[in-house]
């Protein structure tokens, strides 16, 4: 059996063998300033993760405990339609994008069959949106694209008051220019 060595040939040892939950090992190489092996992730009675570090404007996550964090949506909040367009487009309107694509998503996996492309392409388009927003064109356009075809699947049918062709328009000129200043987008019809 070969032993990894440093310089010198002295083995190298990772400590005693610590475990998670899950009883996975944690890489070696991820450890926080003091040495420790990372806070195993919080998980629901399920299993599932759960997102419970707070969050900057853009979704992206702080350290844990941090100050200043904007206010989460509740894991599994699956909003009425119109309600989760009104509070979607509240968060888009105040710069959180990452946050309006939490309340869509949670629509969208509580929509019927029929409706699900829709609630997964408002979703998408938000997250493109983060993506444009946090420096990350490439990502921006990879999923702004698939939200845009998701979306244009509903087009002449406007559900829920949706713009439908309004969105298509924006998701477009994003993905045309994506160094332009991106308007917020409006979810319905005005």
């Amino acid at each position: 059996m070969l032993v990894p060595t440093a310089r010198g040939g002295t083995p190298i040892t990772t400590g005693p063998s610590e475990r998670d939950a899950d009883g996975r090992s944690p890489n070696p190489r991820e450890r926080d300033a003091a040495g420790r092996p990372p806070t195993p992730r919080e998980r629901d009675a399920a299993g599932r993760p759960l997102n419970a570090r707070p969050r900057d404007g853009l979704g992206r996550p702080l350290p844990r405990g941090a100050e200043g964090g904007v206010p989460r949506t509740p894991e599994g909040l699956a909003l009425p339609p119109l309600d989760s367009l009104a509070e979607a487009q509240r968060l888009l309107d105040t710069g959180r994008p990452f946050h309006a694509h939490e309340i869509l998503e949670g629509t969208w996996k509580a929509a019927p069959t029929g409706e699900r492309d829709l609630w997964q392409g408002l979703a998408q388009l938000a997250v493109g949106l983060t993506h444009l927003l946090r420096g990350n064109p490439v990502g921006a356009a990879t999923v702004l694209r698939r939200g845009r075809d998701r979306v244009a699947r509903y087009a002449g049918e406007d559900p829920y008051g949706v713009d439908v062709a309004g969105l298509v328009r924006w998701a477009d000129a994003l993905l045309a220019d994506p160094g332009r200043d991106p308007a917020t987008p409006a979810l319905r019809h005005t």
